[in-house]
């Protein structure tokens, strides 16, 4: 906020992104974002664009609560009916276990945007190893190249961890691709973390969908809140994501600043994971 007050006070905008350590095209989005916001108050009249998240929220929010809440209710009724052998009830409650975490999941999801949107989320940063943040992803443990193995970040150790992993479930959209993998540098004062996946471009539809807020794809592939999270958590850290895609590879990144006291470092080539 201190840093869209002084742009709006006339200092340049390059100044104030270099002073709060942010990109200038995320500062410009953030000064625009303000002045609508400002805009819509005080006419009392949001935009249609604003109306039309807001009804894509509903309705995603309602696509992932329901398909949880349902399963658990199903298993929650057989455990009541007590119809299930005594072998089989263990198994049972291991999946309704499982259907209230997902929900747990989404209803965290939905409490970290609303923060997000009202300007609340407040990262508490710790210094994290780039290995460690690599090796939380949900189906891969890669072992990260000697080059990089160094590198850390100052990031919330509950909240980034999400970023990279919806970067990496991104990864996996249809068509399925051959491999994925983990490249992590440096480039200039960020660190760069991205999710590559080898095989056949995701359609851009469904990539477009991605980043938007709120989205159901057509076909009801699921794609819901996407990487709007993501972005949202990346933008709290100071930081932003992307992505990059050609006949052969599409690569998702996140970039954050490095740390003050590694700004400074030698720049060291880009590491694979496999």
């Amino acid at each position: 906020m201190s840093a869209v007050l002084e742009v709006l006070a006339g200092e340049p905008v390059a100044e104030v992104a270099v002073r709060w350590s942010v990109d200038v095209a995320l500062l410009h989005r953030w000064v625009r974002a303000f002045t609508d916001a400002g805009t819509a108050a005080v006419t009392n009249r949001p935009e249609g664009h604003i109306a039309r998240q807001r009804d894509r929220f509903l309705a995603a929010f309602a696509h992932e609560v329901r398909s949880p809440l349902t399963v658990a209710q199903g298993w929650v009724g057989l455990l009541l009916d007590d119809e299930l052998p005594a072998d089989d009830v263990r198994a049972s409650v291991q999946r309704l276990h499982e259907a209230l975490g997902r929900l747990a999941e989404r209803t965290f999801d939905v409490e970290l945007l609303a923060a997000a949107s009202l300007g609340l989320l407040r990262p508490r940063r710790e210094r994290i190893g780039v290995a460690t943040l690599i090796s939380s992803l949900p189906d891969a443990v890669p072992e990260v190249d000697g080059a990089v193995s160094g590198l850390a970040v100052e990031v919330d150790p509950e909240l980034f961890p999400r970023v990279l992993r919806d970067l990496w479930w991104a990864a996996s959209l249809l068509p399925a691709p051959r491999a994925r993998r983990v490249e992590v540098g440096v480039d200039g004062p960020w660190i760069e973390l991205r999710v590559v996946r080898e095989g056949e471009p995701i359609p851009p539809a469904a990539l477009q969908a991605l980043f938007e807020p709120f989205d159901l794809g057509d076909d009801a592939s699921g794609i819901t809140i996407g990487l709007y999270l993501a972005r949202a958590l990346a933008v709290a850290h100071g930081g932003s994501i992307g992505v990059e895609q050609d006949d052969v590879q599409t690569a998702l990144w996140v970039r954050v600043p490095l740390p003050q006291h590694d700004s400074g470092s030698t720049t060291p080539p880009r590491g694979d994971t496999p």
